[in-house]
């Protein structure tokens, strides 16, 4: 029985870590969404929110990533301003920029599956070990995802056509993205990061 109670202690805080890791992450989402260059036209501004995505995935994993980013949306549509120029609530997400929004949980999810993939019976990865071309591809296919939902929500709100919407809401972006890539990568590769171990993937 005692065996059993400490495994039960373990698992508990190895969840209540990772819930204040992800919540964490929430919350400097939410500071990088006020850092905005705003874009003349459709076009939605640039900020840092990206780069936490990809943090998301890469550091949390396929799980608690989307928690956090989950989180995050929950916590901007009940009225905490912590969306793009302190905004909040549901419209914000059914607005121009709601495609981009709702795209950040699958994003991280995708990010920390193809990083993660065996995390179900290994837990977690130090992403720092994980080779570069791999977490190079997980970045790509999560930044496909984000602009492929935020520029077909947006061509579907506002009428666009496929290439207005991919010259307002992708183009303007990428040369933001990489550099994005790039910081999420040293800030993983950097090993400074705490690792979250076999159990807390779970």
């Amino acid at each position: 029985m005692e065996t059993d109670q400490q495994q039960v202690d373990l698992v508990d805080d190895a969840i209540v870590s990772q819930f204040a890791r992800a919540a964490l992450l929430t919350v400097l989402l939410g500071a990088a969404a006020q850092i905005v260059i705003p874009i003349p036209g459709p076009s939605p501004p640039i900020t840092l929110q990206v780069l936490f995505v990809f943090l998301a995935g890469l550091v949390l994993g396929p799980v608690w990533g989307s928690f956090s980013m989950i989180l995050y949306l929950t916590a901007g549509a009940i009225g905490i301003s912590i969306f793009a120029n302190f905004g909040s609530g549901i419209g914000v997400l059914f607005g121009e920029t709601g495609g981009y929004l709702w795209s950040y949980p699958l994003a991280a999810a995708l990010i920390g599956l193809l990083v993660h993939r065996d995390y179900r019976s290994h837990g977690l990865r130090d992403p720092a070990t994980v080779s570069l071309p791999l977490v190079v591809a997980a970045l790509v296919a999560g930044t496909i995802l984000i602009y492929g939902m935020g520029a077909a929500y947006m061509a579907m709100l506002l009428e666009l056509t496929a290439w207005q919407a991919i010259t307002a809401a992708v183009i303007p972006f990428i040369p933001g993205e990489i550099m994005k890539m790039a910081a999420a990568i040293a800030i993983v590769r950097s090993g400074r990061l705490p690792t979250s171990g076999r159990q807390s993937g779970r």
